[in-house]
């Protein structure tokens, strides 16, 4: 039978989103000037307020609070009316020394020997219903958000938006779980104060139908026949959107991991990814098992995986290496066959993810808003101030879990 199912995704200017994007500066500063850095960092965003807490062990030192009105000015706070401005708004710091306790647990004298800095299960997901094997209405949500900021920015078609804004999309799967058409899109957008709300409405919801679908489109023509006249919009059902941000809600690091990976598709092991350095294996871990079933995937060993990895704080071996196929399954083995091979191709110690996927590199800005899966590989150039004067800068690999690195490895091991 038909089904309908529904992902969301929020934009950069969203209060948990600012959160995630201050936090994640913080890493990979800390990353920057000093790679081995042990960072748990979270931050609260609330009117004219930020809050830094969380632990570090690094030898280097930065001004956190000029990192934080950076990341704040290129969100797009930059106005008083927000309630929430880059420049004025007050910052506190209770950062401080990471516990000895846990760092015996996670350093050892043989690197290839570090313990997983948390107990806990990681869950990594992928699927061939699109390009980029993530499911396809998250996909399109943050397709959504990503080119109404890029309006925002560009404040020529569309003059009133502010930073804050949040997308849902429902589509229509058939029978045998093809996604036949769009049934909803959600969008809620701050903007400037109109003088006339039922005008500020007729105004917004046309310039979303008329101008964001027709881009969407234009740029994802292999989805283009998803969108139709039958769709129903919901355009700021609440009416006037115009206290938003940190004003409207309070942000916190961590609060949208679902909106971060698989849009509630596969499983979430629970742990938040931005703040945290990659000794944390809520994150690194997290991005191997998004590595191995996009490799699966794209290797032709099922049309859709689930691979759960599991740990205990201070032990480097994993518990186990757990595979859902949903029956999609391309080869004659057993989920727990195909887990012993993945087993013997993928090391998942902590210390060989971390080589593996460079992760001991500042890549993490760039990961804290619109997903941080089933983003584009690249190779960038990053310049990093630290308070002394002293400048870094590095060239470094973003996103190296979305690499289709292993998929003749993969082809091979299971004869494909």
């Amino acid at each position: 039978m038909a089904y309908l199912f529904t992902s969301e995704s929020v934009s950069e200017g969203h209060p948990d989103k600012i959160a995630d994007q201050i936090s994640d500066a913080l890493i990979d500063n800390f990353l920057a000037f000093d790679a081995d850095s042990k960072v748990a960092c979270e931050t609260l965003v609330t009117t004219g307020q930020v809050i830094l807490a969380g632990e570090v062990k690094s030898n280097t030192y930065l001004d956190v609070q000029q990192i934080a009105r950076d990341v704040i000015k290129k969100i797009g706070y930059t106005k008083s009316e927000y309630m929430f401005e880059a420049n004025s708004c007050g910052i506190l710091s209770a950062i401080h020394e990471q516990s000895a306790d846990i760092n015996q647990g996670v350093d050892r004298k043989s690197p290839e020997e570090q313990g997983a800095g948390d107990q806990g299960m990681m869950f990594g997901y992928a699927t061939n219903e699109t390009e980029n094997y993530m499911p396809l209405a998250l996909d399109l949500s943050h397709k959504l958000l990503k080119e109404l900021a890029a309006l925002r920015r560009e404040n020529n078609e569309i003059t009133y938006l502010r930073p804050d804004a949040k997308s849902q999309v429902t589509l229509e799967y058939s029978d045998d779980n093809i996604p036949v058409r769009i049934d909803a899109i959600v969008i809620s957008t701050q903007h400037d104060d109109f003088d006339e709300e039922a005008a500020m409405l007729a105004k917004i919801k046309k310039d979303i139908v008329e101008i964001l679908i027709p881009r969407i489109i234009a740029k994802n023509p292999e989805h283009a026949h998803l969108f139709n006249d039958k769709i129903n919009y919901h355009i700021n059902p609440t009416g006037k959107f115009v206290i938003g941000g940190p004003h409207g809600d309070t942000g916190l690091t961590g609060r949208k991991i679902i909106v971060d990976t698989y849009g509630g598709k596969g499983a979430h092991g629970g742990g938040a990814f931005s703040g945290k350095d990659p000794s944390k294996v809520d994150r690194s871990a997290a991005y191997a098992t998004r590595h191995i079933a996009k490799n699966l995937v794209a290797a032709g060993v099922a049309d859709e995986i689930l691979v759960q990895v599991s740990y205990a704080i201070g032990v480097a071996e994993p518990m186990g290496i757990f595979i859902e196929t949903y029956g999609t399954s391309k080869v004659n083995l057993t989920n727990g066959e195909i887990a012993k091979k993945v087993e013997a191709i993928f090391d998942m110690r902590p210390y060989f993810i971390e080589q593996r996927l460079k992760l001991r590199n500042p890549i993490y800005s760039e990961t804290a808003a619109y997903g941080h899966m089933g983003r584009t590989p690249e190779v960038v150039t990053k310049t990093f101030s630290a308070p002394g004067g002293e400048e870094k800068t590095v060239t470094v690999e973003l996103f190296t879990w979305e690499k289709l690195d292993y998929v003749d490895q993969i082809k091979t091991a299971f004869g494909l």
